[in-house]
Formats: structure tokens, C-alpha cells, sequence
């Protein structure tokens, strides 16, 4: 079987727009703290509605499955199933008018409930169909791919949102212009909506009976289960949470003004993206010298392509030759995991602590570059929790999937209390609780590790 077929290759453009709006909403927090007056945890709530959106998207989906007595997306397909995802979302994008003519908040965090509902169906259906569309060894390289391409949107995201906000000044004298990235990204969902619209259906429905959905309860029971949802609610959180606080990291430690902090922002997302193409240069290779080469090539591919985007923009990033002695310890991390999607699981995690807590301690420029270094260390770890969750799943995918898409809302809840924390532990200590989420993943690799081992030596060794 192929590394890839051609519907990897006709869904993997969604995930650019889902990279652009996740990452922007970095650039909305501190905008809109700004020009609102508000306090931290009241700028979390950007992140907050929209990544619940996505559990109650989830929700939806499985109590809609549940009253039809078989999967949603089985009956109507994936493309469709897409397309649904995708004018949900447009209409969200129009909230983004009356948000911006005045100043009104409600109307922000609703046009992003609205978008994060559409999302949620949208990568319910995206995620297990890309695993799937070839070969089962390189289901999470295929997913680190498309997430490669979901960081080009998470990399040109904020500086397009802030160039529309501030252009070349300082402040901004109204956030009006804001609308136009988010309308004419919606246009763009309701192009490529009609398009999936049209497609064939794409699922060999499973014939399913009352007991299909009565086996949820039974489902979540299982410890494979719980444990990946766990691990996305954490990883989503951590990720999120990050971003969403690094403008007012930058600014009290390195003094980095909101107007300016847009290409650090990208630069975090971009690590994302870094990481994700380098993952998902095995793809294209066939023997070990080709893996290796394309190893190296691909994240400093991604890197020019970061550069060139801040050029663009006439931006400027002081020591950013810095980033290649992160992308060197990604690297030898990556080697050591050998394509495993639990070690890399554990190891990366353990690099995320690791400069969670230098960024923690140090001070200025360096300690600014140590957090966002935590994006590079993120970059995988969607596809491999949802390659370990998803093993063995068969007819049940559907429903674990939407079950893992569910526990986005991580990237709420984390943001929210460590922008509470920041208050009485200060926004540094605040990232205390991106360490403890690091924890849990790489607890979790090590165990689901150990689980293939005995797994392994059962095979080999059968009674």
C-alpha cells in the first residue's frame, strides 16, 4: 500500500485555516486587553470559547449519531461531512463585522464559538481519514504532514492579523480593519465547501444497529481511551496556553510591546511547523540515507520559509540564528525515538518541561526564545496520542476520534487558569502549570511504551 492516496492530499489544504484562526487569536488577546482595558484571565477567553466550541461540536456529533442509530459522518460521508464543518464556520467569520464596528467582545467570542463548531466536525472527520489513506506505518507521519501545513497558516495568521490592526504604528486607532483576513477566509470556507460538497461519499458504511452507540459508555470505560483523551486535553492545553500568554510574557520580561510581539508569535507557531516537517520527511524517503538527509533538510526548508515570511512583512526578530540550536535538539530527540510515536511521545514532553523551566528562570530575550522553543517540542505530539488511541479501534475510530476532537477544550480551560495564576504567581510562574501538563504526556508515552514491549515479547514468545 502507498505512503499516501489522494484524499490525504485533497484534505490536508483544511488544516491551513484552522492553523490561521488558532494562531491569530494570539494576536486578538492582547489587542483586545489593550483596547478594553481587561485583565488577563478575561483575555483568555478568546481561547476559551473557542476550543469548548470544539467539545460541544463534539457533543453534537455524537448525540446527532446517537438519535440516527449510526455514525454521523458514516451516513452522510466525510466530504460532506466536511463541507457541513466548513459553512458552520463561514458564518461564524461574519460575526467578525459587528465584532470589529463595535468594539464588542461578545460578538468576537461568539464569531469564534461559531468558527470552532465548524472546526470541530471538520477535524473529526479529518484526522482518522488522513491516519487511514495509506499506509498504517506512517499514519502519524501523514497527520505531522498535514500538521506541517496547518503551521503555514499558524505562521502567517499573526502577522496578517496585525498588520490589519496596527499597519505600521504603534497602536492602533481602531480595530476595524480586523473584519477583512477573517471575511475573506470565510469566503474562502464557503468555496471549498460547495467543492467537498459535490464529492462522491466517501465511507463504506458500516451497517449499524441499536448496540453501535449503546457501546459509547463501554467505550470511554476503556484506559487506552481515557488516558488519550486525557493526553489530548493537556497537550491541546499546554500548546494553547503557551501562545495565548506569551504577549504578556514578552512583555515583562524582555519588554516586547503588543505591536511588536506578532513574529514571535509566528516564530512559536512556526516551531510548530518545523517540527511537523521534519516528522513528516519519512514520508518521502525509502532508504536511511534519504530519512536522514531529508531530516535536516526539511526543517531548515521551514525555517527559510519562516524568514522569508518575516521579510515579507518587514519584520525583524533580534538573534533568531538562535533557533537552529533548538532545531538541533529536536533533531536528536527525533533520531533517538526512531519513529516511535510513543518515545517521541515521552521525550518531547521531556523537552517541553526542560524549557518550560529555563524560560521560568532566565531572564530577557533568552528566556522569551526559551518558551516559544516549546512549540518545537509540541509539534508532534497530536499525531502520535492519536495514532496510540486510535490502535485497534477498527469500527469504533468514529467515535474515539470525535471523543479525543472533544477534549480540545484543554486549550479553554489550561489558558484560562494560567492566566488566573498569573496574578499571585506572576505571569513566569504561571507556566508552572504548561509543566505539569508536560508531565502527564510523557508519563503517558512511557507507560504506553512499556505496553508494546510486553506486547512485543507476547507475540514473539505466545503460550
Amino acid at each position: 500500500m502507498s505512503k499516501s492516496t489522494s484524499i490525504f492530499y485533497s484534505v490536508i489544504g483544511l488544516f491551513f485555516f484552522w492553523g490561521f484562526v488558532a494562531a491569530s487569536n494570539d494576536v486578538l488577546i492582547p489587542v483586545f486587553k489593550d483596547h478594553l482595558k481587561m485583565e488577563q484571565w478575561q483575555t483568555q477567553m478568546i481561547s476559551f470559547v473557542f476550543y469548548v466550541a470544539y467539545t460541544m461540536g463534539s457533543m453534537i456529533y455524537l448525540f446527532i449519531s446517537h438519535s440516527i442509530k449510526e455514525d454521523l459522518l458514516q451516513k452522510i460521508g466525510y466530504a460532506r461531512g466536511l463541507s457541513i464543518g466548513l459553512f458552520i464556520s463561514f458564518i461564524g467569520t461574519l460575526f467578525f463585522i459587528p465584532a470589529t464596528q463595535h468594539a464588542s467582545f461578545l460578538y468576537l467570542i461568539t464569531g469564534l464559538f461559531v468558527i470552532g463548531l465548524g472546526f470541530s466536525l471538520q477535524q473529526t472527520a479529518a484526522n482518522p481519514l488522513i491516519i487511514t489513506s495509506g499506509d498504517d506505518a506512517y499514519g502519524s507521519q501523514r497527520l505531522s504532514l498535514a500538521g506541517g501545513i496547518n503551521n503555514i497558516g499558524t505562521t502567517i495568521g499573526p502577522l496578517i492579523v496585525s498588520y490589519a490592526v496596527f499597519k505600521n504604528t504603534q497602536q492602533p486607532e481602531s480595530i476595524y480593519d480586523l473584519k477583512y483576513p477573517y471575511l475573506i477566509l470565510g469566503g474562502m470556507f464557503l468555496i471549498i465547501a460547495t467543492l467537498f460538497f459535490k464529492h462522491k461519499n466517501d465511507t463504506a458504511s458500516n451497517a449499524s444497529d441499536v448496540q453501535y452507540f449503546q457501546q459509547i459508555k463501554k467505550i470511554i470505560k476503556k484506559k487506552q481511551v481515557q488516558m488519550g483523551m486525557m493526553a489530548i486535553f493537556l497537550y491541546v492545553g499546554v500548546e494553547v496556553s503557551t501562545a495565548a500568554n506569551l504577549a504578556e510574557f514578552a512583555k515583562t520580561k524582555a519588554t516586547i510591546s503588543t505591536s511588536e510581539i506578532a513574529p514571535y508569535i509566528a516564530l512559536y507557531w512556526a516551531f510548530l511547523m518545523i517540527g511537523r516537517w521534519a516528522s513528516a520527511s519519512d514520508i518521502f524517503a525509502d532508504t536511511k540515507r534519504k530519512k536522514l538527509l531529508l531530516k535536516i533538510i526539511f526543517p531548515l526548508i521551514a525555517f527559510s520559509f519562516f524568514l522569508l515570511i518575516l521579510k515579507i512583512n518587514n519584520k525583524h526578530i533580534p538573534h533568531v540564528e538562535w533557533v537552529l540550536g533548538y532545531i538541533m535538539v529536536m533533531l536528536l530527540l527525533d533520531f533517538l525515538s526512531k519513529g516511535n510515536a510513543a518515545k517521541q511521545l515521552a521525550l518531547y514532553a521531556l523537552a517541553g518541561i526542560l524549557f518550560l523551566i529555563l524560560g521560568m528562570i532566565t531572564k530577557g530575550l533568552i528566556s522569551v526564545y526559551n518558551i516559544i522553543a516549546v512549540g518545537l517540542f509540541c509539534s508532534t505530539l497530536w499525531p502520535c496520542i492519536f495514532e496510540i488511541a486510535l490502535k485497534g479501534m477498527n469500527k469504533y475510530t468514529g467515535i474515539v476520534s470525535s471523543l479525543l476532537i472533544m477534549m480540545i477544550m484543554g486549550g479553554g480551560w489550561v489558558s484560562v487558569l494560567q492566566g488566573y495564576l498569573a496574578k499571585p504567581l506572576g505571569i513566569s510562574g504561571s507556566y508552572i502549570v504548561g509543566v505539569f501538563c508536560f508531565a502527564y504526556l510523557s508519563i503517558y508515552g512511557w507507560i504506553e511504551l512499556k505496553n508494546n514491549d510486553i506486547n512485543i515479547e507476547k507475540t514473539s514468545h505466545p503460550h
